[in-house]
């Protein structure tokens, strides 16, 4: 991947240490600055202490699970696109998902091709 999002910063809230290793290499070599979210709070946390360009929300997190951190930061931080990552895609959770106020969001396991394709729509905005 080249360094097309060079200075870009990536939230990743993951709460299962496989799943934000696995994100984090598909970053590779593109000069994205990623930043780890263990909880739904830290979520939360980071995206208002930070300048975020996107954040990858894991929908099933301890505590304050995702479509609650999203509705927090989409409520504070509008204009900051969220690509939800869920294995639960049934219609009813894609409905949630999106009323919570998220941009997109993507099944888990992650087709690595569709997942690049939606984090370039969002990076390579202008905004």
């Amino acid at each position: 991947m080249s360094n097309q999002w060079e200075g870009k910063t990536v939230l990743i809230a993951e709460d299962e240490e496989v799943n934000f290793f696995l994100l984090e290499e598909t970053f590779y070599g593109s000069g994205v600055n990623i930043l780890w979210a263990k909880t739904g709070q830290q979520a939360i946390d980071m995206a208002l202490e930070n300048n975020i360009d996107l954040i990858l929300m894991d929908i099933k997190m301890p505590g304050i699970n995702g479509r609650e951190a999203i509705v927090e930061i989409k409520s504070r931080k509008p204009h900051v696109p969220i690509i939800a990552q869920t294995a639960f895609v049934m219609k009813n959770e894609v409905k949630a998902i999106k009323e919570s106020g998220c941009d997109d969001y993507i099944s888990k396991p992650i087709n690595l091709e569709l997942f690049r394709s939606k984090v370039g729509k969002y990076l390579s905005a202008e905004v």
